[in-house]
């Protein structure tokens, strides 16, 4: 009788086991996903904007804004007259100057420099648009806005 009970004591342990890892593979949502839909859509809520924590450009994003190779990391925008705010994590050796070349490259020109220690931002514009890069580190970031005609 003994046997019996430790039998289905290990069979049961071995169900849950197995019930576990599959619950906890692919079966159910990852919790960090979960988190950044819901700092996402806390955040689209209260602004109006699109936003998103990882991957993807917000809607509207201007074609003729040339970035800088890397993960978006993050990136928000309402559009129209509002802009747009893009954060990139780049492997670039200095990711600023490779954001000001590819830029320059896409028919902007610099307006104004801006340095400081470790840190650096250069404003750009096309004539359409306002370009703000800054960096630090691999972090670059941008923020677009339309130019007023």
């Amino acid at each position: 009788m003994r046997q019996s009970t430790t039998s289905r004591r290990l069979g049961a342990a071995a169900l849950i086991a197995a019930l576990a890892v599959t619950g906890l593979s692919a079966c159910f949502p990852n919790p960090a996903d979960l988190v950044e839909q819901g700092v996402e859509d806390a955040v689209e809520g209260a602004t109006g904007g699109d936003v998103s924590l990882g991957g993807e450009l917000p809607d509207g994003f201007p074609e003729s804004v040339a970035l800088v190779d890397g993960d978006i990391t993050f990136a928000a925008g309402a559009g129209g007259s509002e802009g747009w705010i893009v954060m990139i994590a780049s492997t670039a050796a200095d990711p600023v100057a490779d954001a000001a070349a590819k830029l320059e490259a896409a028919g902007f020109t610099e307006d104004t420099t801006l340095s400081g220690e470790g840190a650096s931002a250069v404003v750009y514009s096309n004539g359409e648009y306002f370009v703000l890069v800054a960096g630090e580190g691999e972090a670059v970031s941008y923020t677009v806005t339309p130019q007023t005609k």
